[in-house]
């Protein structure tokens, strides 16, 4: 396929997290370990989950998509990062760099709309437990599911074609250590008016309609709580809402530290350093929260290695 229309731009440049020779191999190392824990993290709580029909419920129906997404979205530019650490070029192509667009903003978005299920589903499991198995159904878990790849789906999409009609002259150095809008934006010999109307309101509604949900949710979830008389029920209440709170606050609050700014707010250094939060850190951390602060995925895990070894 060729570029878009007057793009004269075959290939881009990364210039990377840094231009210092002497970091490259120990930073080079350091995400080789962060990449190799979000896989093991990830790939481990997929297949504890298929494997044990007690985790078969609405809670790790949801929890099992999230590490898939976790796991496939790390992969969409960790391995080029880690090549580029040792690559004295670090060339993608026109379209290569277009397809690591359109996959990061859809695994994103995914993610924004799965954390949103997941609050969903500590409400109904809290507050309406008599009626819990009719509110998460299978057939409603498959709804939000669905729904939640068809806003990834068409986010991406109105993000990947408002750059694809963009013209790109002579500069194609972006920096960055992946093919994020900003600073793609920045190279754009053409306007970009249209791109920033765009990504304020694909980003708004991805950011602030997920969040007033799951804020929503967890004020009915609190209001709920606090009706609780024994002090055990609320501890175990918020130990059930913890790891998700947790998860959700990370996700969002980088989210929104880095695309809620106009672009010239926004510093390529500072936007480095966000963005390495949020595309490295927390598909590694996810799995860490939800596994060593759940006791049915440790007990799941102790049955499935004791298991194995007979």
């Amino acid at each position: 396929m060729a570029p878009g229309n007057g793009s004269f731009v075959t290939k881009f440049i990364l210039l990377g997290l840094t231009n210092q020779p002497d970091l490259q191999l120990p930073l080079f190392f350091l995400f080789l370990g962060v990449y190799m824990v979000t896989v093991l993290g990830n790939l481990g709580l997929i297949i504890l989950i298929a494997l044990n029909s007690h985790l078969h419920t609405p809670m790790y129906f949801f929890l099992f998509n999230l590490s898939l997404i976790d796991l496939c979205y790390s992969s969409v530019f960790t391995p080029k990062m880690l090549i580029n650490f040792l690559s004295k070029k670090n060339i993608i192509s026109y379209m290569g760099c277009m397809t690591q667009l359109y996959f990061f903003c859809f695994f994103v978005v995914s993610e924004c709309y799965v954390l949103t299920s997941m609050a969903y589903d500590r409400y109904a499991a809290i507050c309406n437990p008599l009626l819990y198995n009719t509110a998460m159904s299978p057939k409603v878990c498959s709804s939000l599911m669905l729904g939640s790849y068809l806003m990834a789906f068409s986010g991406a999409m109105a993000h990947t074609g408002c750059m694809l009609r963009l013209t790109f002259c002579d500069a194609n150095t972006i920096n960055h250590y992946f093919c994020d809008i900003l600073p793609l934006l920045e190279l754009s010999c053409t306007s970009t008016y249209i791109n920033e109307l765009e990504m304020f309101i694909v980003v708004g509604i991805n950011i602030i309609v997920p969040s007033l949900t799951i804020f929503v949710s967890y004020g009915l979830i609190l209001t709920n709580i606090l009706h609780i008389s024994s002090t055990e029920g609320r501890a175990k209440a918020f130990n059930t809402c913890s790891s998700h709170i947790i998860a959700v606050s990370l996700f969002f609050g980088s989210g929104a530290f880095m695309y809620l700014k106009p672009p010239s707010a926004v510093s390529m250094d500072e936007g480095k350093i966000s963005s390495v939060f949020y595309t490295n850190m927390i598909p590694m951390i996810n799995p860490l929260i939800y596994s060593l602060r759940n006791k049915d995925v440790k007990l799941s895990l102790r049955k499935t290695l004791s298991r194995r070894q007979f």
